[in-house]
């Protein structure tokens, strides 16, 4: 690590700790030339694959649109901020561990409506229904009979 007061090359670490949310490392460095004392923050470089739209585009994975994705189809039903927070973890851990450059759209839908099914029956019917492009009742009632 380069030092931030005389550019010398070489550095010292003189104490190191981990976040209190574990999302970091915090470390004290010494700059064996100048002496000087600094702090530096180390956290993960995360690269999420690119999702590849049914008419062929490619564009980044946005959080957000997962979010809220899962909030319209939670939208009035008993599920606590909690557990979205970790059924959108789980995805996100899903997509890393694929270890792909690129995720078709249908594969992220597979993965929010299997957390969804768990979470709660009426989101994942709300869900499926848009996702599905169900074209008439009949793709509406055996949604609902399999998941009774």
């Amino acid at each position: 690590m380069k030092c931030p007061f005389c550019g010398h090359a070489e550095t010292q670490v003189v104490e190191t700790r981990l976040s209190e949310d574990s999302g970091f490392v915090r470390r004290r460095r010494r700059c064996s030339a100048c002496d000087k004392r600094f702090t530096t923050y180390e956290r993960p470089e995360v690269s999420f694959p690119m999702v590849v739209k049914k008419d062929g585009r490619r564009i980044e994975y946005d959080p957000a649109k997962l979010r809220a994705s899962l909030a319209l189809a939670l939208r009035k039903r008993p599920v606590s901020t909690e557990q979205v927070d970790a059924a959108t973890e789980r995805i996100e851990e899903k997509l890393l561990n694929l270890a792909a450059r690129e995720v078709p759209t249908h594969q992220l839908g597979e993965l929010v409506m299997r957390e969804l099914k768990k979470l709660d029956k009426v989101a994942y019917v709300r869900f499926a229904s848009v996702y599905r492009s169900f074209e008439d009742i009949d793709d509406f009632k055996t949604l609902v009979d399999e998941v009774r």
